[in-house]
């Protein structure tokens, strides 16, 4: 995960936390909500983990059982070792398997999450969820403005919070930092919305995102 990744999704989980009293924010709480988000972060991480490790466990369980239940060993000696024994693709082993996959899934997210968290203590990513922050701030009306402008008869108190988010970091970063390529901004502004939001929600931001560019360029 690159620098600039982090901080966008580190300001993401800011911005969730934002009222309409953001004009009073200073710079110490953004930084006193970075840390409390990275604890967040590593405890739903360790959750996570330990939720995988349980269900893999009952996985393991189960395989366990069914071969020991299995004719050939139920009908070996008693001093016996179980013989290993075929797996048939029944209904139930697929749940299992699909809750395998489940548990893999959550542990990727869990490194992700850990990644992020060692990223958060680097200067470099504190300082541009700062920026990030600052310059939303001082210019939120006019971002606001912006997304009601462009959303095309989507009322903003109407629009998804997480979206309303995810566009205000890209067009902050995009009208008011210039910091980075539009390209850039965008791509990672969809991938915070295939990552957080619903299946629609990358299309309805790029539409946005491109004619902000266009205004802004």
């Amino acid at each position: 995960m690159q620098a600039r990744r982090a901080s966008r999704e580190l300001a993401l989980i800011i911005f969730s936390q934002f009222d309409k009293n953001i004009s009073n924010y200073k710079n110490e709480y953004f930084l006193s909500t970075i840390l409390k988000s990275v604890r967040t972060l590593i405890s739903s991480s360790q959750d996570e983990i330990s939720h995988c490790a349980s269900q893999l466990n009952e996985i393991k369980d189960k395989i366990i059982d069914f071969e020991n239940n299995h004719e050939k060993n139920l009908n070996s000696p008693l001093d016996a070792q179980n013989v290993s024994v075929p797996i048939e693709m029944t209904g139930d082993f697929e749940q299992k398997i699909d809750t395998m996959l489940n548990a893999c899934d959550k542990v990727l997210n869990a490194l992700d999450i850990a990644e992020l968290t060692t990223l958060a203590n680097q200067d470099d990513v504190k300082d541009y969820v700062i920026k990030i922050c600052d310059n939303y701030k001082d210019h939120k009306k006019e971002i606001d403005s912006d997304i009601s402008e462009f959303s095309f008869g989507w009322d903003i108190e109407r629009i998804f919070k997480i979206d309303k988010d995810i566009l205000r970091i890209a067009i902050t970063e995009i009208a008011y930092i210039k910091d980075a390529p539009h390209r850039v901004v965008i791509d990672e502004a969809l991938e915070l919305a295939k990552k957080y939001s619903t299946d629609d929600s990358p299309s309805f931001i790029n539409g946005i995102l491109a004619r902000i560019v266009d205004k802004y360029v």
